[in-house]
């Protein structure tokens, strides 16, 4: 029994269960790659490439900017392409990927952010934040709030469902392919069972890392390093490598201030390459609807010297009263 004056402290809440399950297959694929070294094939390093910009647009160009933000229509065939590119790029199904990130700018850099640096550091926003459930967007399909749009698709409805039996299907179509291209032409002196090993080592498992910690960059480092174009509300920076390595992801400053514009890159040394193809599909007639933020005007507030574009450091500026677009 607790007399009147006692102090009660309140019991601490309990962490979210770890997920077992996605931490095992991540670290798989991890690795695998440790056998890069040991099954380098020049063909195999096309392999990657290609993946590498097939799955990286399927991110970048899919599921970000057309299913999480419409900055721009296309066809239902080709949504539902860019669709299955990203989902083989590992990162889970669309709804899931989609609710996530429409959280992240809900609550930017807030304590209810998923993947926010600014209270758990950079691990955290890099890679953990993934490895613990969260029932926002770890729940049931019917319960993520913010994707009713994408979950009236009965397309999108069942990539969801069935996101995980496409990265072991596309792996062994990769496998396939390697082996009957060393069958017709047997370029580089390997057997097909050495070359079919290299593509799946190389398009499968280097490639899958690669694209997840670049994506993961994003998250983390477009947070921390870099400068900003616009006062956000949250750290939001412009960070070139970033941007470099996720086909012009890394312009996030300038996302954050402009969320539906389908160019992140907004001054002349800002490539952006997903954005670049969203004006060659609007060339092909497969694109429409694009939304395009105005180019700033003032000097960006937080880069005072080239160099820092170059080598950007770490930079905390005071949070505004701007609020996001």
């Amino acid at each position: 029994m607790v007399s009147d004056g006692a102090v009660v402290s309140p019991m601490p809440a309990a962490k979210p269960p770890i997920k077992w399950g996605t931490i095992f297959w991540v670290s798989a694929i991890h690795f695998g790659a440790i056998f890069a070294p040991f099954t380098f094939s020049w063909s195999g390093l096309v392999a990657f490439f290609a993946l590498y910009v097939l799955t990286g647009l399927g991110i970048t160009l899919g599921f970000h900017r057309l299913l999480t933000h419409r900055s721009y229509s296309t066809w239902k065939p080709i949504e539902y392409a860019l669709t299955l590119f990203g989902i083989w790029a590992n990162e889970g199904g669309p709804l899931r990927w989609v609710c996530t990130h429409r959280l992240h700018h809900t609550h930017s850099d807030e304590e209810e952010d998923p993947h926010s640096p600014k209270e758990k550091g950079f691990w955290w926003a890099h890679a953990a934040w993934w490895m613990r459930d969260d029932p926002k967007t770890d729940g049931p399909i019917e319960t993520l709030f913010n994707v009713k749009d994408l979950a009236r698709d009965p397309v999108h409805r069942f990539f969801q469902r069935t996101h995980a039996f496409y990265l072991p299907l596309l792996a062994v179509l990769v496998f396939g392919a390697g082996y009957l291209f060393n069958e017709l032409f047997n370029l580089e002196g390997k057997t097909s069972l050495e070359l079919a090993t290299s593509w799946l080592i190389w398009g499968m498992f280097v490639r899958t890392v690669w694209v997840l910690h670049t994506t993961w960059f994003v998250n983390s480092a477009s947070h921390i390093w870099g400068y900003r174009n616009f006062q956000t509300t949250d750290d939001s920076r412009n960070n070139w490598w970033v941007a470099a390595l996720t086909f012009g992801e890394g312009w996030h400053n300038n996302h954050h201030a402009y969320q539906r514009s389908a160019r992140h890159g907004l001054r002349w040394w800002e490539v952006d390459i997903t954005y670049a193809c969203i004006q060659v599909m609007a060339v092909l007639g497969l694109a429409r609807n694009i939304h395009v933020a105005p180019k700033p005007h003032a000097k960006p507030g937080s880069r005072k010297a080239g160099w820092r574009i170059l080598f950007p450091l770490k930079q905390r500026n005071r949070r505004s009263g701007v609020s996001q677009r």
